[in-house]
Parts: C-alpha cells; sequence; structure tokens
C-alpha cells in the first residue's frame, strides 16, 4: 500500500488548481477573435448579452444538481461585493479608458494586471514573493508591450488622463479581485454564476443609459454566443478556483500568454501578420511563465 505525504498531495493539487486556472488564459486568447466577430455591437450591450449567456448556462449546469446547488449563491455581501465588483468593474473601466484614450496606451496600462497579481500576492498569509516570480512577470510585461505596441514607442499626452487613470483603475481592480480571492477559498465557484447574472443587469443598465442598442445580425450572434461560453463564461468560473487554490504567482505570470496566443489566433485566421515583433514577444512571455514557474516545475519534476 503506497502513502502518500500530507505535503505532497498538498503540492499536487497546488498544480492541479494552478493548470485549471490557466485554462482561463487559453479562453481569453479567443477574446480578440470573438469580439472581431461581434464588431458593431455597442460595449456594455456586448457585456450584458454574453454575461448573460453565461449566467443562463451556469443556472442550467445547477438545475441539473437540483435545487440544493443553488444554495452556494447563499454567501455574505463581501463576496458578492468582491466578485461582482472584480468582473464589473474590471470592463467598465476598460471601456471608460478606451473611449478616452489611444487604445495602444490604454491597452498596455490596462495589462498591467498580471504583474501586479504577482507583486500583490506577497500580502497574502503563507505566499513568499520570490525574485524569479518578479522577473518572469517583468519579462511577460515587457513581451506584451511589444505585441500591443507593435514596436513602436508610446507618447503619453495629459489630454488623456482621464482614459489612462481609467486604464490604471482597472489593472488595479483585477489584480485586486485575483489576490483578494484566496481569502474566500472556502466559497464554491459556483456562486461566480450569480456574479455573471448580476454583472449582465449592471451592464444593462449602463447600456440603455448610455448606448443605442443594435440588434446583431449573422455571425455577431455566434460571436456573442462564443463569448458567453468561452472567454466571458468559462474562463472566469476556472479563474476563480485558480486563484483560490492555485500558484497565484505563477498565474500572473502565465497571464501574458493571453495577448500571445490571441495574436497568434488572429495571425492563423488571416486578420493579423506575423512580424520579428512577435517572434521576439513569443519568446519574452514564454521564458517569463517558465521562470516564474521555475518552483512548481521543480517541485513536480
Amino acid at each position: 500500500m503506497t502513502c502518500v505525504a500530507p505535503d505532497a498531495a498538498l503540492a499536487a493539487r497546488r498544480v492541479k488548481a494552478t493548470l485549471i486556472g490557466g485554462i482561463a488564459v487559453l479562453l481569453w486568447a479567443l477574446l480578440a477573435l470573438f469580439t472581431t466577430g461581434a464588431a458593431g455591437i455597442p460595449p456594455f450591450q456586448l457585456l450584458a448579452m454574453t454575461f448573460a449567456v453565461a449566467f443562463v448556462v451556469s443556472l442550467a449546469v445547477l438545475a441539473t444538481r437540483g435545487a440544493r446547488a443553488f444554495a452556494a449563491w447563499r454567501q455574505p455581501w463581501p463576496v458578492w461585493a468582491l466578485g461582482v465588483g472584480g468582473l464589473f468593474g474590471y470592463h467598465f473601466f476598460y471601456f471608460v479608458a478606451l473611449g478616452n484614450a489611444p487604445a495602444v496606451d490604454a491597452s498596455l496600462i490596462a495589462y498591467l494586471w498580471p504583474l501586479l497579481i504577482v507583486v500583490l500576492s506577497a500580502l497574502l498569509p503563507g505566499e513568499r514573493l520570490r525574485w524569479f516570480h518578479l522577473a518572469g512577470a517583468v519579462m511577460g510585461l515587457a513581451g506584451a508591450g511589444l505585441l500591443v505596441t507593435k514596436g513602436g514607442t508610446l507618447a503619453f499626452d495629459a489630454r488623456y488622463t482621464l482614459g489612462y487613470l481609467a486604464a490604471a483603475a482597472c489593472a488595479l481592480t483585477w489584480s485586486t479581485y485575483s489576490v483578494t480571492n484566496r481569502r474566500f477559498g472556502a466559497v464554491p465557484t459556483e456562486v461566480v454564476g450569480g456574479f455573471c447574472g448580476a454583472v449582465a443587469l449592471l451592464g444593462l443598465i449602463c447600456h440603455l443609459a448610455l448606448e443605442t442598442t443594435v440588434t446583431p445580425q449573422g455571425v455577431q450572434w455566434l460571436a456573442i454566443l462564443g463569448l458567453g461560453l468561452g472567454p466571458v463564461g468559462a474562463a472566469f468560473f476556472v479563474w476563480d478556483y485558480g486563484t483560490k487554490h492555485g500558484n497565484i504567482q505563477v498565474l500572473g505570470a502565465l497571464s501574458y500568454a493571453a495577448p500571445l496566443l490571441s495574436t497568434l489566433i488572429l495571425i492563423a485566421f488571416g486578420q493579423a501578420e506575423a512580424t520579428w515583433q512577435v517572434g521576439l514577444a513569443c519568446l519574452l512571455i514564454v521564458a517569463g511563465a517558465v521562470l516564474a514557474s521555475k518552483e512548481m516545475l521543480r517541485r513536480r519534476r
């Protein structure tokens, strides 16, 4: 009879949770492709529709488990405040940033969140921030910067201060949510379905107040469905599980693979061009992820 040491079993569960959380990165890589397919739909309307899809699917899944499954949604208000605030706040600030600053500048500032996750993780009980975690995240940021700027330079303009601040708030919101989520490790991941419903409602309110409704046509419906099932649906469920039980520093560094994989998918579908910047970004992001995962990979081996 084989006996597994408690520490080894805990480490194995942590690796498994990290890999599950990493699925979110793969799903977020499809975000640009699906969003391109939904072009023309106002942002808050798209937010409401995609999160509504995620909400309906979560309802269907819970219904198959019986009425008791919905007990997971009975959580204290701080859980709901963190979940809904994280999911809706990130998208709200991102839309404000894109509307008040150049897309390149806003996107790069907003994509500071993986680096902030790595840095803020040092505040969690039992977590240690090592030099290779930080170095790996910085390498990932450099690679993401190459992808966003296409090797060019950034020219920050005081006229876009509101957009820059919104992009920074976007990065801070998602990183804070992801790190603080570890403190609610006992909360079942099923509650994310409730978060999706609340975000869909808030998105609808913002849409009705700020936008003109556009009726989706043809491929737009498929793109909305794809977003709701993947990047805006399942991704948040696996990310919730990963941030609660996995290696938060590794997940932060791995997140920089999302813009790289997204670019490669666009290239494969003929909507982007393969350049030296993409190749160098690939090297930086992959090397950074491996470096940040050094300790986990060594333990696994």
